[in-house]
């Protein structure tokens, strides 16, 4: 029994990390004026969720704004900062701007998905100063984001260096998937341990 205890805790664990930082990894963030540096009393709002996926090597974007004093100009991720949470950073991805993203609004949406082995979905400098090639810098930039050392910030008219950003953070997964996948795997290991006692007796 204290076995199984053990093993459960050892699944649980392994459902809350390691499998969640495996392929696809999901980071979400709030993004509002007082995240910015210096911090301001925009009262826009937005929610970006980045999914990156170091197996198909693309980067998805969505994002979801209201309520901004200026209109759009830019949007990009940054990294790396040394100051999680507050600190500022040069731009990591597609400069001047991600494609297609609404500029000249107030509010809008936004999704698209990067293609992370063409230097196109980089700012040219993140590359040259991560390596010198996109795989460098992708890996680069994961690190960043798994790190917390990155994040999204959406530029106005108002606000030309950001009016609202947030900081991007991995989605912590549902306890109930870790609890499923423990459960799972208990069985798996009781089921091995029931046969080899039944091989043992033969």
């Amino acid at each position: 029994m204290k076995k199984l205890l053990t093993l459960l805790v050892c699944c649980a664990a392994l459902g809350g990390t390691s499998l969640s930082q495996a392929a696809a990894v999901t980071f979400t963030a709030n993004l509002d004026g007082p995240s910015e540096f210096p911090a301001n009393a925009s009262p826009g709002t937005g929610f970006a969720t980045v999914v990156f996926d170091t197996t198909a090597h693309t980067l998805s974007i969505a994002v979801d704004f209201a309520g901004l004093l200026g209109v759009t100009t830019a949007s990009h991720i940054h990294c790396c900062t040394l100051l999680p949470e507050v600190g500022t950073a040069a731009v990591a991805t597609q400069t001047p701007s991600f494609t297609g993203f609404p500029l000249g609004v107030s509010s809008g949406s936004y999704v698209h998905i990067f293609d992370m082995t063409l230097a196109s979905s980089y700012r040219a400098g993140f590359i040259t100063d991560h390596g010198g090639s996109t795989a460098s810098a992708e890996a680069a930039l994961f690190a960043g984001m798994m790190d917390e050392e990155a994040y999204l910030n959406l530029h106005t008219s108002l606000f030309p260096g950001g009016e609202i950003r947030g900081f991007l953070h991995q989605e912590v997964p549902e306890p109930a998937g870790a609890a499923l996948l423990a459960l799972g795997l208990a069985g798996l290991w009781l089921g091995r341990q029931r046969s080899s006692r039944l091989l043992a007796q033969r």
